[in-house]
């Protein structure tokens, strides 16, 4: 079983920058891909950055777009989310995932199998 744990959350005003991690742990760790998502309470999760696990490139959400950067270490099993220039909007739970296999839409979250617990992030205007 994989187990996934962010971290990195917090409470930061406008303009300012959050660097979330998230730990995989578990058997043999190899997804297809991991991903970034969020999710405002009442409100469905949505897609943020999503990226392959070996080579590939990385996507983003058209409203994180310049702002965050996801990426990887491998050797650590530990996806990374840097966020700048953080706005108000952004406020929300964010979650790490994994999926083992290719297909589908990136940012489908029935195609991802392991979900973190997820990290409070709170941007003050």
């Amino acid at each position: 079983q994989v187990q996934l744990v962010e971290s990195g959350g917090g409470f930061v005003q406008a303009g300012g920058s959050l660097k979330l991690s998230c730990v995989a742990s578990g058997r043999t760790f190899s997804p297809y891909a991991m991903g970034w998502f969020r999710q405002i309470p009442g409100e469905e999760r949505e897609y943020v950055a999503r990226i392959s696990w070996i080579g590939g490139s990385p996507y983003y959400a058209e409203h994180v777009k310049g702002r965050f950067t996801i990426s990887r270490d491998n050797a650590k099993n530990t996806l990374y989310l840097q966020m700048d220039n953080l706005i108000p909007e952004d406020t929300a739970i964010y979650y790490c995932a994994a999926r083992q296999r290719p297909g589908g839409a990136y940012h489908d979250t029935r195609l991802y199998d392991y979900w973190g617990q997820g990290t409070q992030v709170t941007v003050s205007s």
